[in-house]
């Protein structure tokens, strides 16, 4: 699962967008995260299959950082960890491990 805070609708259509090159996901290609009204950081959610491997994604634009939190099985943290990093530059933020699950938060930047 992957959870992305901010403030514009573009950055989490770039996330979404450059994870949905890498994996099969719960949300439609022409699916568009939408505004929230009032002036406070929303958080969108998507729900990715790493085991349903597509195409490395290319590096992509952000209008400014964001902050995306990653949350599943080690393998699949790590593999979608790796597809944003292809995508964006990406500092860990912070971590929390459990016994088969770990959270990982990130900063993303455009490269």
């Amino acid at each position: 699962m992957v959870a992305l805070s901010g403030r514009v609708k573009e950055d989490a259509r770039a996330v979404f967008g450059a994870l949905g090159t890498a994996f099969a996901s719960d949300r439609a290609a022409d699916d568009i995260p939408q505004d929230v009204a009032g002036n406070r950081p929303t958080v969108w959610t998507a729900t990715f299959d790493v085991s349903d491997a597509h195409t490395k994604p290319g590096p992509a634009n952000l209008t400014q950082p964001v902050t995306v939190t990653l949350h599943g099985g080690y393998q699949a943290v790590d593999s979608l960890r790796k597809a944003l990093t292809s995508a964006f530059a990406v500092r860990v933020v912070g971590t929390a491990s459990g016994d088969q699950e770990e959270e990982v938060q990130l900063r993303l930047e455009s490269h």
